[in-house]
């Protein structure tokens, strides 16, 4: 599920603000990265942007499983 693998690889970036993920939950922070569309937010967390690796690192996930986990970050960030 989106939960599942949000809490396995995408959560001690996004809880912590590391390298400067926006926080889960911090809905301005959020603000301007959702204004560019899920489909941007998509691209960006299956082909990395800034110092955020691709599939967040773990290039085993499939792109259905990122945009999963992404539907999950935003549903606990708006």
């Amino acid at each position: 599920s989106g939960k599942d693998v949000y809490d396995s690889v995408c959560m001690p970036c996004h809880m912590s603000g590391a390298a400067g993920a926006p926080i889960t939950g911090e809905t301005n922070q959020w603000s301007t990265r959702l204004a560019k569309g899920n489909a941007t937010l998509y691209s960006n967390a299956i082909n990395g942007i800034g110092v955020m690796p691709a599939k967040g690192g773990l290039s085993s996930l499939t792109d259905e499983e990122v945009r999963a986990a992404v539907d999950y970050l935003l549903d606990e960030s708006n």
